[in-house]
């Protein structure tokens, strides 16, 4: 036994060996071996053993015991959590053994989450569900989860779209409360007998929309003036029937946008709005706000005005329908030929006129998806898009500059859509490009619209080079602003959107700042926090529409594996290239880490070359498809013959050449 002295020199050398230890408040930083990292809020990463890993979650916050290990390296260990941001979460439900185990589908969780049998809820081998932790690991390293609820399997209708939307937590339903304020604005708002409406029901509006379209938010009318025509866009009005601030406001605000998955759509608006008491059907009379609007012989667009109205939509035309009759094969809506040769004069004029003294996105092909009866992909059709859709477009675009234009001069705020063109953090990589490819531009201005407009036209013509797809990086995505700013993108000082508000709650709040100033009223201070909460929502969408599509390609494509393809490079990096087929659109990854040859990646003349191959943006390349796996979302591709490229001056190794290399442009 230990006598009196020991034990104390004992607790002595324990209690100085606990006070050399640091404890911190840490954020787990995982990695793809067991092993992970504690960040400290003073910037330094701790190593993690794997046995410590096991306690925790990457993200959780946790307070962790740093000591020396024996190289005299600190390591950490995990004593208490603070935070677990792990909340529900989709994945599908897998076995070994005996045991049920969740698969989180969570960007940073590998592991897999035992459920005991009191929370499984009914759940199956293969089962997609909605989950939730059940007991974290902090204290014996084995977490378990519970069923929320199952969402289906492989073989549920539609499941690649249930699945996603249920991941992205897109309601479906509707509260109660907001259906019940709902019927209350349906009892209550008359619009159609609003003397403050302008009677517009003698004009001849035609809607064109796809022929399944029911939530028809919009229809069109234009006629000759001595000055070119004027064209009238009407805008189905939904703001009478929902209470600034209630219930279904808030409701409608946290979905954003109508979501459209291939052969499934969740509507921002209940139907009862949607597609009965607010679209413009054919022969129905509806409330609308119309923007009338000069457009010259030259196609510019003129003086306008915004109008409360009631209409009636002659027709509902198919975008199919109108195109064969503007091509001349379809007599058959010769009763509606005013206001479609008037319409189709309006587009022509509109068009060349944006062709030449602003910017046009450039036309890429489409693909038409047939889906089978389970809601997948039976075949996949390339198509151009029809000059009917293009008409559209136009008389949208025009209505959308004059809603600009009528909250700017207002000195509303918001909602705007900028574009500042090329990246203000990126200025030395443009003046890199810009003295390679186009050295003319290298003084000038480009944060001013007009010079930046002849650069991107300037890229356009280039034939050497796809520079206007080279400097896609180089460029700022879009926005959503309360303040007007230029939309450089498109060539414009102002832009924003107002023509679908039964489908974007951005044109909805636009109708909301339009109708407040018709009335005289003070338009809402929109922040550009708000603003940017709305754009969050629409890129969340737009993920998750991604994420559906890529899910059914890789079905579409499981039984093609081995075979080859026709593709081009769609984009270009230092590790590979994405290829786009061109029978059908679909995009995969090529990763030429693994290549046996080392390839130098030119990151200004968009290339990857190896000693006996280039590979280059807008390449045509051949590729064999290598792996389609549904479960990871994941398409891969190996290039299966080498391009056929000039390997001359253009094809860059890295260094930048002398000044005047010929060069392109960026959309």
């Amino acid at each position: 036994m230990l006598n009196q002295d020991s034990l104390t020199q004992l607790k002595g050398l324990k209690a100085q060996m606990e006070a050399e230890k640091e404890r911190a408040d840490a954020v787990i930083k995982g990695t793809q071996a067991r092993y992970g990292f504690a960040v400290l809020d003073d910037g330094r990463e701790i190593f993690i053993p794997p046995d410590e890993m096991l306690k925790a979650f990457p993200d959780d916050r946790v307070r962790v015991c740093i000591r020396p290990d024996r190289g005299d390296k600190p390591i950490a260990e995990v004593e208490k959590l603070l935070e677990c941001p792990i909340g529900d979460f989709n994945g599908r439900c897998v076995r070994k053994g005996k045991a049920l185990f969740v698969e989180p589908d969570l960007p940073r969780l590998s592991r897999w989450l035992f459920i005991p049998p009191h929370a499984r809820n009914g759940v199956k081998e293969g089962d997609f569900v909605r989950a939730a932790l059940l007991r974290h690991p902090i204290k014996d390293g084995k977490p378990q989860a519970k069923v929320l609820s199952i969402i289906g399997n492989a073989e549920t209708v539609g499941i690649e779209n249930l699945y996603t939307a249920t991941k992205y937590q897109m309601a479906r339903e509707w509260s109660t409360e907001a259906l019940a304020e709902l019927e209350v604005g349906l009892a209550s708002a008359e619009p159609l007998g609003d003397q403050r409406r302008r009677d517009l029901t003698d004009l001849e509006f035609v809607s064109i929309d796809s022929a399944r379209t029911q939530d028809i938010d919009d229809a069109l009318y234009a006629a000759p003036n001595s000055n070119g025509w004027c064209l009238y866009v009407a805008i189905a009005d939904p703001t009478p029937f929902i209470k600034p601030g209630g219930i279904l406001d808030a409701e409608i605000a946290a979905r954003g946008t109508s979501v459209y998955f291939h052969g499934d759509a969740i509507a921002m608006l209940p139907e009862k709005l949607s597609q009965e008491t607010c679209a413009l059907a054919e022969d129905e009379l509806r409330p609308a706000l119309v923007c009338k609007v000069e457009v010259s012989d030259s196609g510019e667009v003129g003086e306008f005005e915004f109008i409360e109205a009631v209409i009636r939509s002659r027709a509902k035309l198919s975008y199919i329908a109108v195109d064969r009759y503007l091509a001349g094969n379809y007599d058959e809506l010769m009763s509606h030929a005013t206001p479609l040769e008037a319409l189709y004069q309006v587009y022509r004029a509109l068009r060349g006129h944006r062709e030449t003294g602003e910017l046009v996105m450039e036309e890429r092909p489409e693909y038409r998806w047939i889906l089978n009866d389970q809601k997948r992909i039976d075949r996949i059709e390339k198509c151009e898009k029809l000059l009917s859709q293009k008409l559209v477009e136009e008389c949208m675009v025009a209505a959308n500059r004059c809603c600009a234009r009528f909250l700017r001069d207002r000195e509303c705020a918001g909602p705007f859509i900028g574009h500042r063109g090329f990246r203000p953090d990126r200025k030395d990589e443009i003046k890199r490009f810009m003295t390679r490819f186009m050295p003319d531009f290298v003084e000038r201005d480009l944060t001013e619209l007009p010079v930046y407009r002849d650069a991107i036209q300037r890229m356009n013509q280039a034939a050497d080079l796809p520079l206007r797809s080279m400097a896609n990086r180089l460029l700022a995505r879009a926005e959503l602003v309360a303040k007007p700013a230029a939309h450089m993108g498109m060539g414009l000082e102002c832009y924003s959107n107002c023509t679908s508000p039964l489908r974007k709650y951005v044109d909805f709040l636009a109708h909301r700042q339009i109708k407040a100033i018709l009335h005289g009223e003070a338009s809402t201070v929109h922040s550009n926090a708000e603003l940017g909460d709305v754009s969050g929502r629409l890129a969340q969408v737009r993920v998750a529409a991604r994420e559906a599509e890529l899910w059914l390609q890789c079905e579409y494509l499981a039984d093609s594996v081995g075979q080859e393809f026709d593709a081009v490079v769609a984009q270009i990096s230092s590790s590979g290239f994405t290829a786009k087929l061109v029978d059908n659109g679909i995009e995969g990854q090529v990763d030429l880490r693994k290549d046996p040859e080392k390839f130098s990646f030119d990151r200004w003349a968009a290339t990857l070359s190896s000693a006996t191959r280039t590979f280059q943006l807008e390449q045509p390349v051949r590729v064999r498809l290598e792996r389609a796996d549904p479960a990871k979302r994941e398409i891969v591709f190996l290039p299966v013959s080498p391009p056929e490229t000039d390997q001359g001056e253009s094809q860059g190794s890295g260094s930048d050449p002398a000044p005047g290399a010929p060069g392109e442009s960026s959309p």
